[in-house]
């Protein structure tokens, strides 16, 4: 039973420490510094005394409009339309666009506003069938699900500026796809030209040139902004271990996260000012991110908006320039919308020194795990070609490695066992003298080398390997819709089969509670076995733990992702094994078939007397 009490408590402190860690220092650390953050913005006051970000009306000269001093933030904001109960075709179909046909990426982008507000995935499906819908991933604004991202300018003196009214011209025909950008241009009656240059990779990088030609007689001082809105709040798993919600990355700052429910209530945060970094929304395996033009210092902010339609926005704006008359300026900006694939942001990150990029995908605060774990697990699959197989493979090298630590420790446990009976008698000895039973225990200990709390060292190897694969599982889009064999059709989802429905050959729909499949249940089996390799302790509630523990893990662990279970399932079974082989070198007898025969004998009944 020392193997179960010390696995017991190793798993109770190791989620101690975890969630203490989290909730004791990360989040007062990151609270405090948004809260120093927020103290350090200017606001503008209103009659009311609340605290609201200074607007423009959309379609209307920006003249008036102050170009971003210091840490202010200026974006023009369109009046926000009223949601319709029009089909999102009815919705494309209402204004003149340009189409997007890419390998990974169909849609259009909208002329009003030269706006990124259509897009699916073409290669992801809602589901593990094919036929499903594809995912879609941006949406006009006028539909309950408007999610968009837009780039404009801000200015003083310089007419009407491209904001989200302004009507940009297309070149008739033209089709945005990796070997052929388009070309928009827009003007105003100041005799400025905007001409901008929108190109798209093979996979979900957006990259805008925009060409400032002033042929007025006066210099020109304008500022750009981006902006990402969202107008639906999309269903945020309730889970430690991911991330959903407003994100971005500012110079040396590092990575800021905002939750949808913290910016709820505080209804605005403002990162540090800076000239690198991005700035975005992330779901669980999509993403849709700003990236302003390197080496320009810009002043971001994340929000929520209750005026009208509440919606979360996260917004950047540029310190102004100045283009003389007859002069022509280029800024550079580039936007991410698809899904998050690790060797594509990757990719991004060291393609266009994009700071800190990899932090889009919520590797958390163990990522010199995770990552690591990842990896293994995908080169593996290159050349396996299943991700369940490569998980296999990846538990065999991770039982080498940890091979001469384990080995030790199974070892002392050994030795322990056979210092059962001369333990017993000791106990038996000084039945009245706890004190004296601990002092000769030890002494026992210390004589033949044995280390009590070597039981430990398994379990406590095991549970960050656990949480890492957890993670990769959980967290990964190459994990997602990923088959094993046979009914496991997804290793990120559960194992879908119930044993309280004979495994579907009963029509019945069952709670959560009751899906316990193929996979928990053989997870329960390998537990049980490990467990029964040890003698039976002779306390009746160390006895009632030594049974119910498996059946108790293989309800808790029938919503885990069956990629998971997979995993702790043979990792249970090569545990069985190694200990097996360990105790028989050392003459140590394996309960199992005794213990098994126990459970089934019939006790007697005390004689009367």
């Amino acid at each position: 039973m020392q193997n179960n009490r010390n696995f017991l408590i190793a798993m109770i402190l190791s989620i101690g420490v975890l969630v203490g860690w989290q909730f004791l220092v990360v989040s007062p650390r990151m609270e405090a510094q948004r809260l120093e953050t927020e103290a350090a913005q200017p606001t503008v006051a209103q009659n009311d005394g609340s605290l609201q970000t200074p607007q423009t009306p959309a379609g209307t000269p920006q003249d008036n409009v102050a170009a971003p001093a210091g840490r202010e933030s200026v974006v023009p904001e369109q009046d926000a339309l009223p949601a319709t109960d029009e089909t999102r075709e009815q919705a494309i179909a209402a204004g003149s666009r340009v189409a997007i046909d890419t390998p990974a990426l169909s849609g259009s982008i909208n002329l009003t506003g030269a706006r990124l507000d259509d897009l699916r995935l073409k290669n992801y499906h809602e589901t593990v069938d094919d036929s499903s819908p594809t995912i879609v991933l941006l949406s006009p604004e006028r539909l309950p699900s408007g999610y968009f991202a837009e780039f404009g300018y801000l200015g003083r003196d310089a007419g009407e500026l491209p904001g989200p009214s302004t009507i940009w011209q297309a070149e008739g025909g033209q089709s945005l796809t990796p070997n052929s950008p388009v070309t928009l241009t827009a003007t105003n009656g100041a005799g400025v030209t905007f001409e901008r240059t929108i190109s798209v990779d093979d996979r979900f990088m957006f990259t805008y040139e925009d060409t400032i030609r002033n042929e007025g007689s006066a210099p020109l001082t304008l500022s750009s902004y981006g902006r990402v809105t969202r107008y639906s709040k999309p269903e945020v798993a309730s889970v430690y271990v991911l991330f959903e919600g407003l994100l971005g990355v500012f110079g040396d700052d590092g990575l800021s996260e905002i939750k949808y429910s913290t910016i709820e209530d505080d209804q605005r945060y403002t990162p540090p000012k800076s000239s690198s970094g991005w700035l975005g929304i992330t779901d669980k395996y999509w993403a849709t991110t700003l990236v302003p033009e390197a080496g320009r210092p810009f002043q971001s902010r994340f929000l929520y908006m209750t005026d009208g339609r509440p919606h979360y926005q996260t917004e950047y704006v540029t310190d102004p320039v100045t283009v003389e008359p007859g002069a022509t300026a280029t800024n550079v900006s580039r936007t991410f919308a698809g899904a998050k694939v690790v060797s594509d942001i990757d990719s991004y990150e060291e393609r266009y020194d994009i700071r800190q990029f990899g932090q889009l995908i919520d590797w958390g605060w163990f990522y010199f795990i995770t990552r690591p774990m990842f990896h293994a697990l995908d080169w593996l699959y290159s050349v396996i070609g299943n991700f369940g197989v490569a998980i296999l493979a990846v538990t065999v090298v991770l039982k080498l490695i940890f091979f001469p630590l384990a080995n030790k420790s199974y070892k002392s446990m050994a030795r322990m066992k056979n210092m059962q009976p001369k333990i017993m008698e000791m106990r038996e000895r000084f039945k009245d003298d706890k004190q004296k039973q601990q002092q000769e225990m030890m002494r026992i200990y210390r004589e033949e080398k044995i280390n009590p709390a070597a039981g430990c060292w398994p379990i406590l190897i095991q549970i960050p390997v656990f949480f890492a694969l957890y993670k990769v599982l959980y967290v990964t889009i190459e994990m997602r819709h990923a088959p094993f064999f046979g009914w496991i059709q997804d290793l990120a989802a559960p194992d879908p089969t119930s044993i309280f429905n004979l495994f579907g050959l009963i029509p019945l729909e069952l709670p959560h509670l009751l899906m316990v499949g193929v996979w928990p249940i053989l997870m329960g089996i390998t537990m049980f076995v490990q467990m029964r390799l040890n003698p039976t302790p002779p306390d009746p509630t160390q006895q009632m733990i030594f049974t119910w523990m498996p059946v108790v893990f293989t309800f808790m662990l029938a919503s885990f992702p069956a990629g998971l279970v997979i995993y702790w399932t043979w990792n249970n079974l090569l545990s069985v094994i190694q200990q097996s082989v360990i105790m028989k070198r050392n003459g140590t007898k394996i309960e199992l078939w005794d213990n098994l025969r126990g459970m089934f004998r019939r006790k007697e009944k005390p004689s009367e007397g």
